[in-house]
Formats: C-alpha cells, sequence, structure tokens
C-alpha cells in the first residue's frame, strides 16, 4: 500500500480522515477512537477553529486557535494550559471540519460543539489552573 503524508492527501483530495493520536484535544477527542475529518484550509482561520499543523520540528499538532493575531495565531490544545505561539499559515494543513465518534458525525457547525468550545475556551484560565492542578497532584503522588 502506498502510504502518503498528510501534505499529500490534503492536496490530492482536499480532505484527510485518520484515527486521533494524542491525548491533547480531551474531553471532546478520544484517543485512538475517535476519527477526525480535517479539509483543505481557504483563507485565514479564525478564533476556535482547529487547524492541523506541522511545527519546525516536523510534529503534527492538532490543537485549537485561540486568538487570531496580524501573522501568526495562538493556539492551544484543549488538555493543555500552555499556549503555544508563532504557529503561522505556512505551518498550516487543513482545519478540523468534523469528528467521527462511534460512527457518528459531530459536526464543528453542531450548536453542541460550539457550547462546548465556548464553555471551554471563554474560561480558559479556569481550566488551565484546573489542569496544571492536577498534572502537579498526579505528579507528586508518583513522588
Amino acid at each position: 500500500m502506498n502510504r502518503s503524508t498528510f501534505e499529500e492527501e490534503i492536496a490530492r483530495t482536499g480532505k484527510l480522515i485518520y484515527p486521533n493520536v494524542g491525548d491533547s484535544m480531551m474531553p471532546l477527542i478520544r484517543e485512538k477512537r475517535d476519527l477526525l475529518m480535517i479539509e483543505k484550509v481557504s483563507g485565514r482561520l479564525r478564533k476556535y477553529d482547529v487547524p492541523l499543523y506541522k511545527r519546525d520540528s516536523g510534529q503534527y499538532v492538532l490543537h485549537r486557535i485561540l486568538k487570531v493575531r496580524k501573522n501568526d495565531y495562538v493556539i492551544c490544545g484543549d488538555n493543555r494550559w500552555q499556549k503555544e505561539y508563532g504557529i503561522t499559515d505556512r505551518h498550516i494543513i487543513g482545519v478540523l471540519t468534523g469528528i467521527i465518534r462511534d460512527g457518528k458525525t459531530i459536526s464543528v457547525t453542531d450548536w453542541k460543539y460550539k457550547c462546548y468550545v465556548h464553555l471551554w475556551c471563554d474560561f480558559f484560565y479556569i481550566r488551565a489552573a484546573v489542569l496544571r492542578l492536577g498534572f502537579f497532584l498526579k505528579r507528586r503522588k508518583r513522588s
């Protein structure tokens, strides 16, 4: 079987469906259980969009845009508290348009999805504090 990169698949078909790997977008996206629907980007992305991008290190990442700036985006995973800066349009491969969970598609235009996004992102500093506290408590317990 011929394997192509994410970039090649998006360029060839305009879309990409693949299983999620990693926990940075939990609780919305479940690791190794949900399929991600990614489509080619047209124009600048907006706040709350979830781009698939490639870091300069070569690592592929799927995180949410928290702020759109003139030359870049401020991005963070739903299960992370540290924001990432300096992600530009040249890094972005595609954008999340839906999640396939247990055979059903959840569109990013669905009202339940939008409610989750606003509750999860509009209270970022509360979420970040809770996540950070949980991380440190787990780390302390292991010591």
